[in-house]
C-alpha cells in the first residue's frame, strides 16, 4: 500500500478511572488475549502498510514493552518496520506532547524521511477490523484533502465524548463538532483519517507555528471550509473503549458468537504478542458457561458470562458472574464477584464479596505484585 501509518496512543483519559492508573488506554486488555492497540496494528499489517509509527506518552511502560518486537504484526522487515515514538528533550523542544497534532509535529522527521504519498492516522483505543486500502481508494476517487472514517451510532447513544459530523449528499463534511453537549447528528468520527503526506506536513507545521496542537480542533474543524474533507461511512463493528462502561461492554460483546466469529474466525486475522503459557485448566467441580478463559488460567469454581485474561486463578466455591478479570489475578476460595472488573495482579482474599449494583464496579486491591 502506498501509505505509511501513524497510531496515536499517548493520551490519558480520566473516564477510565482506576484502570488508567497503571497503563495507557491503548494497552488495555481486550477479549482475553489482546491489547487494544493490536486491532489498529493488525489493520495496518493486513492493509499492507509496511511502515508504522506509534506515538506513546502517558503510562507507556507496558505499552512500549508490548511493542518491543514488531514480528507479531509482521513489521520486522528491512524496509519499513514499526517505530515507537516517546516524547524526548531536544535542542528545539522540551515539552510533552501537548495534543495529537503536536505528537505528530515532534516526530515530523518520520513523515519527511518517508516516501509514500499518503498517511493513515488511527487511534490506539478502538476495536474494529478495516481494510485501509478501501478508504484510500475512496479518498483518491473523491479527490479529497482529508478523509474521515465515520459511523452512524444507534439512537440513544451518548455522543458527548465523540466528534460528530454532518455530511452533504456527496459525503463532504460540512459540520464537525467535537464532544458536543447536545449532538445534532448521530454520525461520529471514528478517529481514522487518510491524508496526503506532504499536505499533512504542511498543516502540522502551520499549526505548530501558530501555537495550535490538536488535530481535530485545530486542523479538521478549523479547515473544514477551506479543505475538501469527506466522510467514509462504515457499517461493520467498531467500538471505542475510552470509558469504563464502554470497555466493559466491548469485552462482553466478545461473548456473542457472531462477534467472536467476525474477529477470530473470519479473514483477516487479529494479531498480538504471544506468551508461552499452558492452556487453561479446569479442575474437577469447575463450571464454566458462556465465558472466555485465556491461557495460563486455572478454574476451580463457577464462571458465567465472564472473561478471564491470562494467568487467572479461581479458587474453590467461587462464583464469578458478568465479570472481567484482568491478567494474573488470584481469587481466593468462597469469593463472589458480579458485574465487576478486577484489576491485574490483584489478590482477592478468600470469602470476599464484590457486586456492582449501580453499574460496573472496579475492584482494586492494594496488594499489587507488579506494576505493568
Amino acid at each position: 500500500m502506498k501509505a505509511i501509518g501513524i497510531i496515536l496512543a499517548g493520551g490519558n483519559n480520566q473516564k477510565m478511572r482506576e484502570l488508567s492508573q497503571k497503563r495507557a488506554i491503548a494497552a488495555m486488555p481486550v477479549a482475553g488475549s489482546y491489547r487494544s492497540i493490536d486491532f489498529a496494528l493488525s489493520n495496518m499489517s493486513n492493509s499492507h502498510i509496511q511502515k508504522v509509527g506509534v506515538c506513546t506518552q502517558y503510562n507507556a511502560h507496558s505499552l512500549n514493552e508490548h511493542l518491543s518486537s514488531s514480528k507479531w504484526w509482521d513489521f520486522g522487515r528491512k524496509q519499513g518496520g514499526l517505530y515507537v515514538f516517546t516524547p524526548s528533550v531536544t535542542v528545539d523542544n522540551s515539552s510533552w506532547y501537548r495534543g495529537t497534532a503536536d505528537a505528530i509535529y515532534q516526530n515530523l522527521s518520520f513523515l519527511k524521511n518517508s516516501h509514500e504519498p499518503y498517511v493513515v492516522i488511527a487511534s490506539g483505543d478502538c476495536v474494529y477490523k478495516m481494510d485501509y486500502n478501501k478508504v484510500l481508494e475512496y479518498h483518491i476517487a473523491k479527490k479529497a484533502d482529508i478523509t474521515v472514517v465515520c459511523k452512524d451510532m444507534p439512537a440513544g447513544t451518548n455522543l458527548d465524548r465523540y466528534g460528530t459530523v454532518k455530511m452533504n449528499e456527496e459525503c463532504r463534511i460540512e459540520e464537525f463538532e467535537e464532544k458536543p453537549i447536545e449532538a445534532r447528528t448521530n454520525t461520529i468520527s471514528c478517529g481514522i483519517y487518510v491524508i496526503r503526506r506532504r499536505q499533512l506536513i504542511e498543516l502540522i507545521e502551520k499549526s505548530a507555528a501558530e501555537g495550535f496542537y490538536d488535530f481535530v480542533k485545530d486542523i479538521l474543524i478549523r479547515y473544514k471550509g477551506l479543505k475538501k474533507i469527506y466522510g467514509y461511512k462504515i457499517q461493520e463493528y467498531w467500538s471505542n473503549i475510552a470509558t469504563v462502561d464502554d470497555y466493559f461492554k466491548t469485552n462482553m460483546d466478545f461473548l456473542k458468537p457472531e462477534i467472536r466469529d467476525y474477529f477470530f474466525k473470519q479473514y483477516p486475522d487479529i494479531y498480538s504478542k504471544i506468551d508461552d503459557l499452558p492452556p487453561a485448566k479446569y479442575n474437577p467441580g469447575a463450571k464454566v458457561r458462556n465465558s472466555l478463559i485465556a491461557s495460563g488460567s486455572i478454574v476451580n469454581g463457577t464462571v458465567e458470562n465472564s472473561i478471564l485474561f491470562k494467568q487467572v486463578f479461581v479458587g474453590n466455591n467461587c462464583t464469578i458472574k458478568n465479570c472481567i478479570i484482568l491478567n494474573d489475578v488470584y481469587i481466593g476460595d468462597n469469593t463472589h464477584l458480579e458485574n465487576c472488573i478486577v484489576e491485574s495482579h490483584d489478590t482477592i482474599r478468600a470469602n470476599s464479596y464484590h457486586v456492582g449494583e449501580e453499574g460496573v464496579k472496579v475492584v482494586l486491591e492494594q496488594n499489587d505484585r507488579f506494576v505493568i
